[in-house]
């Protein structure tokens, strides 16, 4: 079943958050990694949400935690942890019941 990584967060660094994206993007060929959605500036209906909203797509749950622990994020991970403020998470995709 696909996973979802949803990723939101307000960048507090925007100079030490500058080397994050190119250095993302590197990590997804070896995982089948699908980026649905990159908002920088999302728009809350309810709520006060961070102003970042990233979902990416996965192949399966096991899929997605592979990329985040694999050993090229870990390494990068940091332009992000260390110059922003949100959450990460892992979600499951729906499948209606037939």
């Amino acid at each position: 079943m696909a996973a979802y990584i949803i990723a939101r967060y307000n960048v507090t660094n925007p100079e030490g958050f500058a080397a994050y994206q190119p250095a993302v993007m590197p990590t997804f060929a070896p995982h089948d990694v699908e980026t649905l959605v990159v908002d920088l500036d999302s728009e809350a209906l309810e709520g006060s949400p961070p102003s970042v909203t990233v979902v990416m797509k996965f192949p399966s749950k096991e899929a997605a935690k592979a990329w985040y622990n694999s050993p090229e994020y870990q390494a990068i991970k940091h332009h992000r942890t260390d110059n922003s403020e949100g959450d990460m998470i892992v979600v499951e995709g729906f499948v209606p019941p037939s």
